[in-house]
């Protein structure tokens, strides 16, 4: 038993800080339901804080060295969290341990019969949500823990079952997947990105071949794309079952007779050349259908029957924030997407195209200037593509400016684009431009929902 694991046991008392995360709030419903005696601190208030406090969880906003008890035997922290926090600072004076939150997950996943880990670049969003549905609908009561909202789930991104099976969306970002024990780890797609941290692909690939190392090899098994040359090249020799996915026979799991209109694509699911069921996928997209077969895939290899994969996909209408239909303004069709990495605005645009919209009018909002600068050639590849592109600052995230990477640079490069300093001037030429036969994308991984949002919500007053 590892020191994490020895202390997440009934009766000991741990400290959260920042327990109103989308990953930390779960783990202390979890731990709670554990037995654990729980506090928690977090910067501001929030739904989730108030959920923590009405379960009996005392939730201190601000950060302060008394927000440790005189009885607190460990400190669970985010990533976000640093040595310099007071309660860290504290924590280490008084030499209480101090667990990374994945640090966490990875001990409570041990008591579980079923650990399924869905990683990847791209994806594992979605996988990790078509999983939950199909969990669902075969009755497993898993416990789930997803990096994203959820519709299913009460629009929450966890929940806290009573079965033998807990699925949890896996980050490499950091490794912080390597915390986990997967007895079924699930590699939808491998991509350089996160280089503020990995030094280049190949570092990529060496840490998911030790994620997919940690399945056990006699027992457990690695799902994987057989179509992503990164991802097989990743695993070549690995000792552990492999069970592959993907668009021909050459993968152990793959569909035919692939129909799709509009966002609805019909097919049907064969494992190893014996059809398991048909299925209706209501989210478009070919990035979609490979990210039902990696669900189908595992859920397959957790002895789930056809049926329930059949009807769990089927109720499945995409995660918040995967393509998610905000609205309508002046005729105009508005859909948010998360995608901030060159392959994931690929794959969108794809799907889009698909859709034969008269002009596809693309919001985008770069995410972090490493990943902006690191794969700016990328980023034109695919931002040259639709018929006009706004773009909003860098949403630096976790970071500083560098001052040598801006989106006007991407603009400057870029016929169809312009840039703009503020959401405001965006939302001003939206409203002059938008018509009927337009689709609206705002796009990234930071608060550029907010332009779509905006604009749905004037489309109500000035209709008025």
């Amino acid at each position: 038993m590892n020191e994490c694991r020895k202390y997440l046991t009934s009766g000991h008392k741990g400290h959260l800080i920042g327990i109103g995360g989308v990953s930390m709030a779960p783990l202390a419903e979890v731990l709670l339901d554990r037995g654990l005696r729980l506090t928690g601190s977090d910067i501001h208030e929030s739904q989730k804080i108030l959920q923590l406090r009405s379960l009996g969880i005392p939730v201190r906003i601000g950060h302060a060295a008394t927000n440790l008890d005189a009885d607190t035997e460990f400190v669970v922290r985010t990533a976000a969290v640093h040595d310099e926090n007071p309660e860290i600072a504290e924590a280490h004076r008084r030499g209480i341990p101090v667990f990374e939150r994945a640090e966490a997950w990875g001990a409570i996943m041990q008591d579980y019969r079923n650990a399924l880990c869905i990683a990847g670049t791209h994806g594992k969003t979605t996988t990790t949500s078509m999983c939950t549905h199909i969990l669902m609908a075969a009755d497993r009561d898993p416990t789930v823990m997803i990096g994203g909202t959820l519709t299913l789930l009460s629009s929450e991104g966890y929940r806290v079952g009573k079965g033998d099976t807990i699925v949890l969306e896996s980050c490499e970002y950091y490794n912080s997947f390597l915390y986990f024990y997967p007895s079924i780890a699930v590699i939808t797609n491998i991509e350089a990105d996160h280089l503020d941290f990995f030094k280049n692909l190949k570092a990529i690939q060496t840490s998911f071949r030790e994620f997919a190392a940690h399945v056990p090899q006699d027992t457990g098994t690695v799902i994987a794309n057989a179509d992503d040359a990164n991802t097989m090249q990743a695993l070549k020799g690995l000792d552990r079952r492999l069970v592959t996915f993907g668009m021909t026979d050459r993968a152990d799991v793959y569909p035919k007779n692939i129909q799709s209109v509009g966002c609805t694509s019909n097919f049907d699911i064969y494992f190893q050349g014996s059809k398991v069921t048909d299925v209706t996928l209501h989210v478009p997209g070919t990035h979609n259908i490979y990210n039902a077969l990696a669900a189908a895939a595992a859920t397959l290899n957790l002895g789930v029957k056809p049926s329930a994969i059949k009807y769990g996909l089927a109720g499945f209408s995409g995660a918040n924030r995967r393509f998610e239909f905000k609205g309508k303004y002046n005729g105009a069709d508005i859909y948010d997407d998360y995608a901030h990495h060159p392959g994931e605005l690929k794959a969108l645009i794809n799907m889009v195209e698909t859709l034969h919209y008269e002009r596809i009018i693309l919001v985008f909002q770069p995410h972090t200037y490493t990943r902006t600068q690191a794969l700016f050639d990328e980023f034109l590849e695919q931002l040259r593509r639709p018929d006009i592109v706004y773009l909003a600052q860098i949403f630096a995230a976790r970071e500083k400016d560098n001052h040598q990477v801006s989106s006007q640079m991407l603009a400057d490069r870029l016929e169809n684009a312009s840039s703009f300093s503020t959401f405001e001037e965006i939302e001003d030429i939206l409203r002059a431009a938008a018509r009927p036969g337009d689709i609206i994308l705002t796009v990234g991984a930071g608060d550029v929902y907010r332009v779509g949002e905006d604009l749905v919500a004037k489309s109500k007053t000035e209709t008025k």
